[in-house]
């Protein structure tokens, strides 16, 4: 199973958490989305994960992407 994880800049609470789990949830191969509101960031995880699909989920959301931290 692949794994992705990205900073994302303007989440501030579980709100928007819950918006970016949605988005990403819905990109083909997701299997599990996990957000960290406090580290601002978002791990993915699934098969044939395509980043600019995730992260085109995540802007959808209406939040920024600072960096991608691993691959």
């Amino acid at each position: 199973m692949a794994q992705k994880q990205y900073n994302v800049t303007g989440m501030s609470c579980e709100h928007c958490a819950a918006s970016i789990r949605e988005e990403v949830s819905e990109v083909a191969g997701v299997s599990q989305v996990v957000v960290d509101v406090a580290a601002k960031s978002v791990t993915v995880h699934g098969t044939d994960l395509d980043d600019g699909r995730l992260r085109a989920a995540i802007v959808e959301a209406g939040y920024g992407i600072a960096d991608t931290v691993a691959a």
